[in-house]
């Protein structure tokens, strides 16, 4: 990208946002894509084992559980691999947050129809998920927004809370899997809110210079 981040003190210190990581390389098979490409692979797999016998919670379930954190894993790897090995690639900065969305969105999906998990929790953080990323490409024309840390803190959130619940615990544990999935809407919520009012903001800014 050749425009810059205009530094306003408005816009608070935080880490960047690697949808502005300059491309490193115009190959397409690297390491960082093949392991987004696995991720999206696996998408259809969570779906399958998470659904099998209606949601039965049998040792397919605890396989998913297995599918889910192994592709949130492949999500830590893949972008911070890139940028250390500067094969940033257009590709894997367009699919990688597909990736991410799709298992967290078939995941979500697939508990809200074996109805372990409120519809209108799926809706909101999978509604709030695909806006902000639409918004970050759109907003990208005027500058970087950085990623706040509680947008860090909202993506461990989910995690978390969805793997508890896509793992067949026992009762016992319906109290902690409630209070981080709580926290994770309310974590989703409230920095959608705020990467929507910044992202306005700098799209003023911009216009303005």
């Amino acid at each position: 990208m050749s425009e810059e981040v205009p530094r306003h003190a408005s816009l608070p210190p935080a880490v960047p946002d690697h949808a502005g990581d300059p491309v490193g390389t115009s190959r397409i098979v690297t390491i960082p894509n093949l392991l987004t490409l696995l991720r999206l692979l696996l998408v259809p797999v969570l779906g399958v084992l998470l659904l099998a016998d209606g949601g039965a919670e049998s040792e397919l379930r605890w396989w998913a559980t297995v599918v889910f954190a192994g592709a949130a894993l492949t999500d830590l790897i893949d972008g911070a691999l890139a940028r250390r090995s500067g094969t940033v690639t257009t590709l894997g900065k367009i699919a990688d947050p597909i990736a991410d969305k799709a298992i967290t969105g078939v995941a979500l999906i697939g508990l809200s129809i074996i109805a372990q998990l409120p519809w209108w929790v799926t809706i909101v953080i999978l509604g709030r998920e695909v806006a902000v990323t639409v918004l970050r490409f759109v907003v990208i024309r005027h500058g970087v927004i950085p990623a706040s840390r509680g947008g860090k803190a909202k993506t461990v959130a989910q995690i978390i809370a969805i793997a508890l619940y896509v793992a067949p615990l026992s009762d016992v544990w319906d109290p902690l899997r409630i209070a981080t999935m709580a926290i994770a809407v309310v974590l989703t919520l409230v920095t959608g809110v705020d990467y929507a009012v910044r992202a306005r903001r700098l799209a003023r800014e911009s216009d303005r210079g």
